[in-house]
């Protein structure tokens, strides 16, 4: 039976669910919030080391500038909301992806709830900001070479933003592609794509999710 300590999962179909019930699609990412926290308090519970979640991609500054600050604004205001649940539940916060672009502001307020939940011993819960395989790849690689370092496998994955290697990566929202979503950790990852939108997502078919993983038979290129 495999051990689930890295759950990687995007958060697709926000858009689409506020659609379909005529609402806009800032309702949309509202109620997936909801279920960022929903999905992290069960992941909590049930013993998984560490949650990475799809949140904002390199690509997503394509989108109208309207829904870009929204979603800013949500962001911060999540920080904000959520402190208490990650600190009642023993979950420490961080981050992956090119901060850089971010207001100070909202720089400050994701420096706070990392330190704010630095001691917290249980899941580990990542949110990719401004994050694309490619560019954290690149990114390590430029570390490495200003170092002066020999790029080999090991230390360009020394170098990544986070590692840790998925085991499990979801997707929701029946699309079955990565998007450029942990490129090199989910190279031996489990992968599991389910047609229910992000905010119909709940903790029951999570649940089967990673019951289905630990039965899966992994080899990692061996028999």
């Amino acid at each position: 039976m495999n051990t689930l300590s890295h759950l990687a999962i995007i958060m697709d179909g926000n858009g689409r669910w506020a659609n379909a019930q005529d609402l806009p699609r800032a309702k949309g990412h509202e109620k997936g919030a909801l279920v960022v926290r929903e999905v992290t308090t069960y992941a909590a519970k049930a013993g998984v080391r560490m949650l990475t979640l799809y949140a904002f991609s390199t690509e997503n500054w394509k989108r109208p500038s309207t829904e870009v600050d929204f979603l800013m604004k949500l962001l911060a205001k999540f920080l904000k909301q959520e402190l208490p649940t990650l600190l009642e539940h023993n979950i420490r916060f961080d981050v992956m992806g090119d901060m850089h672009p971010f207001s100070p502001s909202l720089k400050k307020a994701i420096a706070h709830t990392k330190e704010a939940t630095a001691h917290n011993t249980g899941l580990t819960q990542v949110l990719a900001l401004n994050y694309g395989g490619w560019d954290e790849i690149a990114r390590a690689a430029q570390r490495l070479a200003s170092a002066h370092t020999p790029i080999t496998p090991d230390a360009l994955e020394g170098a990544l933003d986070n590692p840790i290697p998925v085991d499990l990566l979801i997707r929701t929202g029946g699309e079955m592609r990565l998007s450029n979503f942990l490129l090199w950790q989910a190279a031996y990852a489990e992968l599991r794509f389910t047609p229910t939108l992000w905010p119909a997502f709940t903790c029951k078919e999570l649940e089967e999710l990673m019951d289905s993983f630990t039965q899966a038979n992994r080899r990692f290129g061996g028999l």
